[in-house]
């Protein structure tokens, strides 16, 4: 039956009502009083977040202050997607992109040796052919990632990318083992390599140049789309941690309109990463991918890293001594 005119500006007005007849102003009071002010706060909405996500907790005991890491460790080269292959140690790892015309490989472990020690014959380990490294992306200027570039470069004309910042980061600092200044990333850059395309996205915090990507991926054949945070670990000083946490917010609208469902990072004990590719690497994961945690979760995972930024640049602001960490991660 058609509404009457009388009946439907009475629905029109009871749709601007506020819920349950509160009025507008007490509303928003009540959304402030529960809004977090401090540290400790944020820190126990990070753990609320995660509830009992392993990759989720995880990222929450990496962000939280007085973080230490833990004895360095050999990690065995994985394929953990078909096309996508992890080579490093159980600190830092580097992620290798196959595909039909070469590899695009994100960084390159920590020094000349690694590359030849562990990325060169980690590759081979899995079939892979590491004459056909065409592009190393970086994802920021700390030397456990470039520290490898310029082997692969002088050995299989590999291109080194980073952003312009952070080649002006190593320039400044002069780090052993820098690569030569070669390709700089641009915010938004496409890098196209045989039948894949991966964007390279400025996220700047960690360092102020890094650069977090966004490619392709298959499983068992089926297609997926990952990201890999090119830095987790917070910056010490306030102004940074603020960047980043703009940085945080842009990536979030970001992957949800790339359609994003893989969660990927350059250190792996930061986000379950190690221990998800030892279940693929024992076969318990019933045929599933662990990476593959869906675009809730990855959504899920930048809110609980927006969360604890925010906390810990309240606990910057606040005059009492730094706060526990959350007690369930």
């Amino acid at each position: 039956m058609p509404l009457g005119p009388s009946r439907r500006a009475l629905l029109a007005t009871a749709a601007l009502l506020p819920l349950a007849g509160r009025p507008a102003a007490a509303s928003a009071a009540e959304a402030s009083a529960a809004a977090p002010k401090t540290a400790q706060q944020y820190y126990d909405r990070a753990a609320r977040l995660a509830g009992d996500d392993p990759v989720l907790r995880a990222l929450v005991k990496a962000l939280s202050p007085g973080l230490s890491m833990p004895a360095t460790k050999p990690l065995q080269p994985l394929r953990i997607f078909d096309d996508v292959v992890v080579l490093g140690t159980s600190f830092v790892q580097a992620t290798a992109l196959l595909t039909a015309q070469g590899i695009i490989l994100i960084d390159a472990l920590g020094s000349p040796e690694d590359a030849e020690r562990i990325i060169v014959p980690g590759l081979r380990a899995v079939g892979a052919d590491p004459s056909a490294i065409r592009y190393v992306v970086v994802a920021h200027g700390h030397s456990d990632h470039f520290g490898g570039a310029q082997y692969l470069a002088d050995q299989y004309g590999a291109r080194v990318l980073m952003s312009r910042a952070d080649w002006d980061l190593i320039a400044a600092e002069r780090p052993a083992h820098a690569p030569k200044r070669d390709l700089v990333i641009t915010d938004g850059q496409r890098l196209t390599l045989g039948d894949a395309t991966m964007t390279l996205h400025h996220t700047p915090g960690h360092t102020p140049g890094t650069v977090s990507p966004i490619f392709p991926v298959r499983w068992k054949g089926r297609r997926h789309t990952a990201m890999l945070w090119g830095g987790t670990n917070l910056p010490a000083a306030t102004a940074a941690k603020r960047t980043n946490l703009s940085s945080v917010l842009s990536f979030a609208a970001t992957m949800r309109r790339a359609g994003v469902d893989v969660e990927l990072n350059n250190h792996g004990g930061a986000d379950h990463g190690l221990a998800r590719i030892e279940q693929l690497r024992a076969g318990t994961t019933g045929g599933e991918n662990p990476f593959v945690i869906g675009r809730a979760r990855t959504r899920r995972f930048m809110e609980v890293m927006e969360t604890m930024l925010r906390g810990r640049i309240a606990q910057d602001q606040e005059p009492s001594p730094a706060r526990p960490a959350p007690t369930c991660c």
